[in-house]
């Protein structure tokens, strides 16, 4: 048995002490190595630079451990059990590391847990200790792992997992936590809330009762879990979240909380990105969790494990995390119309998607996506957002090439029963093989154009004319302002013509400072970059508050002086202003909406939510 301990023995310092037990050791010796990344999140993040120090004795004493590289090291051999003991700095506030002060303990399992090389398949059992004093005595304790041998759910003491996969895929909360309850088909559910925060219980109960049923029923009707948690760390300003198997770990600002004070039949739009969030989170208990990219199988969390895949994982889950909210009336129709309109939005503001292809991005994740500098809005594109943009094309597209009988949820379906259920991995070319199984003969060289269009080249998607099939008009024009990202509108508004420098900025006392600037944008062509600070426009002091509407309301193809400084430098720029991009999705309902609206119901599924 492989036995661990872990203790939180210095909360004001940040510090976990763990212990393992091996009953035995290679007879040449035995590997332990630390994850360089976690699951979800694709980024080598070398959690073992947060090891303090490390020791191992046998009943004869001290044992010397060897460095092999970064991340692992070596035990001599030994005839008796080994014991090694360590202690892990947590001050990673994300939901991707470990954290530990007075207020609270998290931690992922790829950051505190060793694996044994060569065992990673045997069970573990671990130790889950309360932080000594009396300050800790109200803790409780939120984790997927198993209680077993007298340890009650929520309480610290001795958890199972089957694996050391099942080990570091069931993150643990410790605090004085709320916790709230409630069943999806038959299956216990919790939320964990820790941080200061009011909220309305049971709406949140009830909201999340009917999407986490809505995916259960959408993958079958069979929840792959006997329980699931969703931990909830509250901030003054925070998002965030990272799937596991049977929990979730959140991060939200105390403004997204729902509360009894709300507006009655009102949803504010930080609830509704918070149940967004929860929505996404919870499908990917299947989509990606259990229906995997071949190279996930198994993960390999020393090295990279390169996807062209992340479009469909993300993006499949990106499209139906909000579609959900309306299929189950937890916002109406015209509220989930402002949410897509706001995912183009993003779309369209990405320059990288003119350089990017989405297969690209996803391969290229460790390196590009997860890393992005100030250059990044003009050569990445997301495949959250373009993945959900050919999402909404794809099932439209089915739909209409089968005559409305099929859709993406039939393509899920399958991939959930042949690939999720079983452990086969999704090859690159899988979910086109299904589609076109799934659709007439006759349609299948539109469907392979489609499929090569949206994944290895960069040309637009045909978004607005698949829409207009559903009775939907989409328009691009120059947003509103600073804050506009699109949304659904009875009636367009007027195209305008707006001056725009082609740059995104900060509020600084003096000025603004640059963040990026767009490829061929008036700025860049000025020779303005990234991190400049800006401090007049034609010679008087720039308002960060008014410099955008002051920008907007100067001609377009006048040339106004700009001045700055660039690290201590003073400069001045002479920038012509261009009009401004149409890249903000608007959507409205399209005149022959009448003729279109069975189509459009049978699309959102509205029928059975009562809209």
């Amino acid at each position: 048995m492989i036995h661990y301990e872990i203790h939180p023995i210095n909360p004001e310092a940040h510090l976990f002490e763990v212990t393992l037990h091996l009953d035995k050791v290679d007879a040449d010796g035995q590997l332990l190595y630390m994850p360089n990344w976690i699951p979800g999140s694709y980024m080598v993040r070398d959690f073992s630079k947060h090891i303090q120090w490390i020791r191992a004795e046998n009943k004869k004493g001290r044992l010397e451990l060897g460095r092999v590289d970064k991340s692992t090291w070596k035990l001599p051999p030994s005839s008796s059990a080994v014991t090694v003991v360590y202690q892990v700095y947590a001050w990673d506030l994300s939901v991707r590391g470990a954290h530990l002060d007075q207020t609270h303990g998290f931690f992922n399992g790829t950051c505190v847990f060793l694996a044994v090389s060569g065992r990673e398949d045997e069970t573990c059992h671990v130790d889950i200790n309360r932080p000594d004093g009396e300050d800790y005595v109200h803790w409780r304790l939120a984790t997927g792992l198993k209680p077993i041998e007298g340890t009650s759910e929520f309480a610290f003491g001795r958890y199972q997992a089957a694996d050391y996969d099942e080990l570091i895929d069931c993150p643990v909360e410790m605090s004085d936590f709320r916790l709230i309850s409630f069943e999806a088909c038959g299956v216990p559910h919790y939320m964990a809330l820790t941080g200061r925060h009011q909220v309305d219980e049971k709406r949140l109960a009830d909201d999340l009762t009917r999407i986490c049923e809505h995916h259960i029923d959408f993958f079958g009707g069979s929840a792959p879990m006997d329980r699931y948690i969703f931990m909830t760390y509250v901030l003054g300003s925070g998002f965030g979240g990272l799937e596991h198997r049977n929990s979730t770990a959140l991060h939200c600002s105390r403004e997204d909380l729902p509360l009894e004070s709300d507006e009655p039949g009102k949803v504010k739009d930080t609830y509704q990105t918070f149940l967004d969030l929860c929505s996404h989170e919870y499908f990917h208990t299947w989509n990606v969790k259990r229906i995997k990219p071949a190279e996930f199988l198994p993960y390999d969390t020393q090295n990279e494990s390169y996807t062209e895949l992340l479009w469909a994982f993300e993006g499949i889950t990106s499209y139906y995390d909000n579609l959900a909210l309306a299929q189950t009336a937890c916002i109406d129709k015209e509220e989930y119309l402002t949410r897509l309109a706001k995912t183009l939005t993003s779309v369209r503001r990405s320059k990288g998607r003119l350089i990017q292809t989405v297969t690209d991005s996803s391969f290229d994740a460790w390196t590009k996506f997860y890393k992005q500098d100030e250059n990044a809005p003009n050569a990445v594109v997301s495949y959250y957002t373009k993945g959900a943009e050919i999402s909404v094309c794809l099932d439209l597209l089915i739909r209409q090439k089968t005559d409305w009988k099929k859709s993406l949820k039939d393509i899920m379906g399958r991939l959930w029963n042949e690939y999720g259920k079983v452990d086969k991995g999704v090859e690159n070319d899988t979910i086109q093989t299904l589609v076109l199984e799934e659709t007439p003969e006759t349609s299948h060289q539109a469907i392979k154009d489609f499929f090569e269009a949206a994944l290895y080249t960069t040309d637009e998607l045909p978004t607005a004319s698949l829409l207009k099939a559903v009775g939907v008009e989409l328009k691009y024009l120059p947003r509103v302002d600073k804050n506009d990202r699109g949304s659904f509108k009875a009636t367009l508004p007027p195209n305008k013509q707006l001056s725009d420098l082609g740059l995104e900025h900060k509020s600084k006392a003096t000025g603004v400072m640059v963040k990026s600037v767009y490829a061929d944008s008036p700025a860049g062509k000025a020779g303005i970059s990234a991190d400049d600070h800006l401090i007049a426009l034609e010679g008087l002091r720039i308002n960060s508050s008014t410099f955008d509407r002051q920008i907007e309301q100067i001609p377009v193809g006048e040339t106004v002086s700009i001045t700055g400084f660039r690290r201590d430098e003073l400069m001045t720029f002479e920038v012509t202003l261009e009009e401004a991009e149409c890249d903000t999705a608007y959507i409205t309902y399209a005149e022959d909406f009448d003729q279109h609206q069975d189509h459009f119901e049978h699309w959102l599924n509205l029928k059975d939510s009562g809209q």
